[in-house]
């Protein structure tokens, strides 16, 4: 009887065992060759502590700091659009919502923001957001929320206080403000990509800078500015000039990185940092460094599979 008694005990605890090694090796396996559960997604840091946004919701903020950049608006602009942002439509582009609220800050064409096709496009959306949050006396110190509900006139006036820790982490990171602070974890490309779509969309972004000469860019051999050319990387780079003015080059780094998912970037470097779609494990996590190409200057590339 007693040795009966302890095989049905053994058995339990040896299946046991068993399952929690599994369980233990996919944990280190996930860690060294890279987290499943993490991937699609941004994450930027600091003030003690970390926010992770879908490739979506990083793009739309990376346009809405864009904007602010180029307005040369102070990186307290971008915080509070971000929050306001996230609070009306968790930063995404939605067709819908209350009344006739629409787009990435939920504005109402009946209130005057503009045509439904005009708040359909993040562009003139963020811009008009802008327009709006400029004529807010104090606003470049002021309270987020109160400013943000200034601006917007919500049902519930406290609400943009939930993001604002969030708002000033990724306002700070695609501002330039905290150097190579955005990085991505993503899954391979798995199709050809145009450095030229990636150009135009910074033109789109930063029309300002761009028109002006601030920011200039060209097509260019891959293996000659980049670091080092990963093998899933195409022969042409998309070289950004942002004229030694380092917060700008951070800015346009770490926004290549933000739509990484939607132009099908593999790397980007500046100033001897490296972001590298191919990383995994705790190196998914942080830029690189690198030494080589040309330094000085954002280079993105591609993928040419």
């Amino acid at each position: 009887m007693a040795r009966r008694l302890r095989r049905h005990l053994v058995v339990p605890l040896v299946m046991a065992l068993l399952l929690a090694g599994i369980a233990t090796g996919s944990y280190v396996a996930l860690q060294r060759y890279g987290s499943p559960a993490h991937e699609g997604t941004c994450t930027a840091t600091g003030l003690g502590t970390s926010h992770r946004y879908t490739t979506d919701r990083v793009a739309n903020a990376a346009l809405i700091s864009a904007l602010a950049v180029d307005r040369e608006l102070p990186p307290r602009a971008a915080s509070i659009a971000l929050a306001t942002a996230y609070q009306e439509s968790q930063l995404r582009n939605l067709d819908h919502g209350d009344r006739d609220s629409l787009g990435l800050f939920q504005q109402r064409p009946s209130q005057g923001w503009g045509s439904e096709e005009e708040i359909m496009d993040p562009v003139y959306s963020t811009n008009a957001f802008y327009d709006a949050l400029i004529e807010v006396d104090g606003y470049e110190s002021g309270d987020i929320n109160d400013v943000a509900q200034q601006v917007q006139r919500s049902g519930h006036p406290g609400a943009y206080r939930d993001h604002e820790t969030e708002g000033r982490l990724y306002a700070s990171a695609l501002t330039g403000m905290s150097g190579a602070n955005l990085h991505c974890v993503l899954g391979p490309v798995g199709s050809t990509s145009s450095p030229e779509s990636v150009r135009s969309e910074l033109a789109r972004q930063f029309p300002r800078l761009s028109e002006s000469g601030r920011l200039t860019s060209q097509l260019a051999d891959a293996g000659s500015n980049a670091p080092q050319l990963p093998a899933d990387a195409g022969a042409t780079a998309l070289v950004i000039d942002p004229g030694r003015e380092e917060a700008l080059g951070w800015t346009v780094a770490n926004w290549a990185v933000a739509r990484a998912a939607e132009d099908g970037v593999v790397q980007v470097s500046y100033q001897g940092r490296v972001w590298d779609r191919a990383a995994s494990g705790d190196e998914a996590g942080t830029w690189g460094e690198a030494t080589g190409g040309a330094e000085d200057r954002v280079v993105v590339l591609v993928s040419g599979h």
